[in-house]
């Protein structure tokens, strides 16, 4: 039985993965899917197949009204003892970006509305051991902060199997016209 696909909605950091990436190799499934190092801006999004032009289009203009910006990940936080991740500062424009295309696909709350989408975040690590996941805080955090220019989001799609997971389209912020 084929494994279903989702999308999502996210900011690729590429900044980031000299730093994190080793660690979310072994710390991240979702690194083993190929999902690189990113903000999540809205998943799941809209199952692939729904994905059509005027969603596009829809998501295009959308993203063309908010200018691109610059970040810098200045501190590692945790989600109780499960998950522990970057915090962007500042994070409103991710937050303006998750509320604006949710505002316009309210069939997909963030996280599948198991999370308000209020705390944007860069994964490191979740589902290992504490101690797992604190050696990686505290290396992490030596080599931080991490400074990234944000100038587009992503949308991607996959499954759990691995190196399932690809951009279908990239929308880019700020008018270009």
């Amino acid at each position: 039985m084929p494994v279903p696909e989702q999308s999502a909605l996210i900011v690729p950091v590429p900044e980031a993965e000299p730093v994190v990436g080793p660690f979310r190799a072994k710390l991240d499934a979702n690194a083993a899917k190929g999902v690189p190092a990113h903000v999540t801006v809205l998943f799941p999004f809209l199952p692939p197949s729904a994905i059509d032009d005027e969603a596009r289009t829809t998501l295009r203009d959308l993203f063309s009204r908010h200018s691109p910006f610059e970040v810098a990940f200045t501190e590692v936080r945790w989600f109780g003892d499960a998950v522990t991740w970057l915090a962007p500062y500042p994070d409103i424009a991710f937050r303006q970006l998750t509320a604006a295309a949710w505002g316009h696909f309210p069939q997909t709350p963030p996280y599948g509305g198991a999370h308000d989408g209020d705390h944007p975040h860069l994964t490191l690590g979740h589902g290992h051991p504490v101690d797992v996941l604190q050696e990686a805080a505290v290396e992490v955090t030596s080599r931080l902060p991490l400074t990234a220019s944000v100038s587009s989001v992503h949308l991607i799609a996959g499954s759990d199997t691995p190196d399932s997971w690809r951009t279908l389209d990239v929308f880019t912020l700020g008018n270009h016209d």
